[in-house]
């Protein structure tokens, strides 16, 4: 993954330590220094705090645009739009959810619980789907209600 360099750059930026930045997500220091250094996978919802924090896209963070950020964003991750949407994305693609899973290396059962908003898109398998297929982290997650595809 390559959001490092852009939470460092956006935290630099602003002059923030890394213990500041661990206050805003309510983690301990150690761990954001693991987020910032790619040692431990920042969790989508803390990567959405940042985003909103810093007023930044995830399409920014993860270099898949060179755009800060939308005109028109909501700042929570809308779980079912997210669901829907990814759904709808595996059915352009002709992806079953066994292809999709076997692509991502995880469990089929994970996509039904993405695709039913039970649970969050994971950051790993949203950064590998909206690189992989050229579509917007933020469409995906219902951040923006524009299908922007790079």
């Amino acid at each position: 993954m390559i959001y490092n360099k852009k939470l460092i750059e956006l935290r630099e930026s602003k002059d923030l330590k890394q213990y500041e930045i661990a206050n805003i997500l309510n983690v301990y220091k150690g761990l954001y220094n693991q987020y910032e250094t790619e040692y431990t996978i920042i969790p989508t919802k803390h990567l959405n705090t940042l985003c909103n924090y810093f007023r930044v896209s995830f399409d920014y963070l993860f270099e898949l645009t060179k755009e800060k950020s939308y005109h028109n964003f909501y700042e929570n991750i809308d779980p079912l739009k997210s669901g829907i949407r990814l759904k709808e994305f595996r059915k352009e693609y002709k992806l079953t959810q066994e292809k999709l899973a076997e692509e991502l290396n995880m469990a089929r059962s994970a996509i039904a619980n993405y695709e039913r908003g039970r649970t969050i898109i994971a950051t790993p398998f949203l950064y590998t789907i909206a690189s992989k297929y050229h579509i917007s982290a933020d469409y995906l997650l219902g951040k923006i209600d524009e299908k922007i595809v790079f």
